[in-house]
């Protein structure tokens, strides 16, 4: 068991971790350095923000159900996609000793960190239509992979491939965005869940302040500039990258 003090840090960066995700994304930026911090493998880590920041997911696309695109065809294509591309993702990481993971986090965290600052204008490109849906579902489905094995950024991926597909409406895009985030770390956690990877005692604290902060976060964002929020988790994201290099760099 762990101790009230590591509960409490748990749940504070759960919490602050959900509220970030409601209004500009990023949490798991917060989340997976607090359990290594508290002495979490970091492939257990990775799998315990996941499951972790999981019910916080589905909250958040019950709130987008009225907003989701009314394209069967389109959510199963995509929804299959993401839940193999998702338990791949899972079973790679799985399959990825502490040791090698440590050594090639520095990349997922500068891949993180990129895709997180420089994403937003990806996905502001109007290439719309140029991109079918077969050739979405690939792209999807790696995105979902990586998004199985590390996940950091993979939101703002998925809007960018919607993009280019032709998708113009903001709220089903972020809509269907949560879903498939729902479908993909879903399946990762099911593969986390057998191969007893999922440390629930650390788990817990942070879940409960992930559903805390997702409803504080709305309110949040009717007073505070989603930018304003990314800056931070910036600054953030990017002194932990060079952090993770430096320590890299010592061992």
């Amino acid at each position: 068991m762990i101790s009230l003090a590591t509960s409490a840090l748990l749940f504070v960066a759960g919490t602050v971790g959900g509220a970030i995700n409601s209004v500009a994304g990023g949490g798991s930026f917060l989340v997976f350095p607090s359990m290594l911090l508290v002495g979490v493998p970091p492939v257990a880590a990775n799998a315990t923000t996941a499951v972790a920041l999981w019910p916080a997911g589905v909250s958040s696309t019950i709130a987008y159900r009225k907003d989701l695109p009314r394209e069967r065809k389109t959510l199963i294509v995509f929804a299959l996609a993401s839940a193999l591309g998702g338990a791949a993702g899972a079973l790679l990481l799985l399959s990825t000793s502490d040791l090698t993971f440590t050594r090639i986090l520095p990349l997922l965290m500068l891949a993180a960190s990129a895709v997180f600052t420089f994403g937003p204008r990806v996905a502001k490109l109007r290439g719309g239509g140029h991109l079918p849906l077969a050739g979405a579902a690939v792209v999807q489905f790696l995105i979902s992979s990586y998004g199985g094995y590390f996940g950091g950024g993979m939101g703002i991926l998925m809007l960018a491939t919607f993009t280019l597909m032709g998708m113009t409406h903001l709220h089903a895009m972020n809509g269907l965005k949560t879903l498939l985030g729902m479908l993909i770390n879903g399946a990762a956690n099911i593969a986390f869940f057998i191969a007893h990877k999922v440390v629930i005692d650390v788990a817990i604290p942070v879940a409960v302040g992930a559903i805390v902060g997702g409803w504080l976060g709305a309110a949040v964002a009717r007073t505070m500039k989603p930018e304003r929020v990314r800056i931070f988790v910036l600054i953030f994201a990017w002194g932990l990258t060079v952090w993770f290099f430096v320590n890299a760099l010592r061992t």
